[in-house]
């Protein structure tokens, strides 16, 4: 058994991760460090694993383990790395956004691959260290990587997207009160959200010149998914998109495109991405949806793991949707 470390268990990401690895055939969960729980149950921050472990989280670090995630807050994983020399046989997923653009991308003698599997497969496969993406990125990319690999992004591309509670964090806050969010919705960061960078460096890996993006985010009253829609003049049909579609994803595993309108309950709980296109005269919109914590977080780190060990790409991931 592979054995991993999990730096930060105690929010939703490190949760989440935590019920993937232990179910994960061929992996080991090692440690679990938190600086405010050590010694105590990993169920008294996760309720769901009740039953499931009686790991509690520890104050100390094996720097010698195989695979380490580090579920630490923006900014944080760098100190932390700084402090914790792990050995350079340790694979390291970063689930921040510390080194997701290329300018911050190489640390302690490793570069950090973009960690978004339908677009750096190989490179992932090869890696020592990944920059797992964001959950909107995650989206949005996916949206429309298609478009931007046939140079069919040149125009103003316009993005709205909706996320659920959790896109927020477990610490408490003025928005993610029940009384504020219940029957409410809003708006924030628009235009100027953080994970723009990273989309923008990924649609421009094609050497294709793409027009400006305007991203408008969400709030949403609901506690975990991500519905983004994106429209963009296109000239080609609604038939030439869905082929485009289909042969970018033809070898995705998790990534597939819908004939049907999508939503939110078939991703949910699972570490797919459905697509959907619909043409309005010379406009495209494509709608995506994931899951923020899974395909936008934790699974989709699990999901680079299996890359950079050698393992099936699906492996610990094959799960059924909260449909009903």
């Amino acid at each position: 058994m592979i054995k991993a470390g999990i730096i930060g268990g105690s929010g939703y990401t490190g949760g989440e991760l935590i019920r993937l690895l232990l179910h994960h055939p061929a992996v080991e969960i090692d440690f679990v460090y938190s600086t405010t729980k050590g010694g105590k149950l990993v169920s008294s921050a996760h309720p769901d694993l009740l039953g499931q472990t009686d790991m509690r989280f520890s104050g100390e670090v094996n720097l010698e383990v195989e695979v380490v995630f580090l579920c630490l807050g923006h900014g944080n994983s760098i100190q932390f790395l700084k402090e914790h020399p792990f050995s350079e046989k340790t694979l390291l997923i970063d689930l921040s956004n510390d080194f997701r653009l290329k300018n911050d991308a190489v640390f302690g003698g490793r570069e950090f691959v973009y960690g978004l599997p339908e677009l750096n497969k190989n490179a992932i496969e090869n890696a020592t260290a990944v920059a797992n993406p964001g959950c909107f990125a995650t989206a949005i990319q996916l949206a429309l990587l298609p478009l931007a690999k046939a140079g069919l992004l040149q125009n103003e591309v316009h993005i709205n997207a909706v996320t659920g509670s959790t896109g927020a964090g477990v610490k408490p806050s003025e928005t993610l009160h029940f009384s504020w969010r219940s029957n409410n919705a809003s708006w924030y960061k628009p235009f100027t959200h953080q994970h723009l960078g990273e989309i923008g460096e990924s649609l421009n890996s094609f050497g294709k010149d793409i027009g400006q993006l305007y991203f408008l985010p969400n709030r949403g009253n609901f506690t975990r998914g991500i519905l983004a829609t994106a429209y963009t003049k296109f000239e080609g049909s609604e038939d030439d998109a869905m082929q485009l579609y289909k042969d970018f994803y033809d070898n995705a595993v998790f990534t597939h495109v819908s004939e049907a309108p999508i939503y939110l309950k078939q991703v949910v709980n699972t570490n797919n991405c459905h697509i959907h296109l619909h043409k309005h005269e010379d406009v495209l919109l494509v709608t995506s949806a994931i899951d923020n914590l899974l395909k936008g977080a934790s699974g989709q780190a699990v999901q680079n793991m299996n890359f950079m060990l050698g393992l099936e790409e699906s492996l610990g991931l094959k799960l059924k949707a909260s449909y009903f």
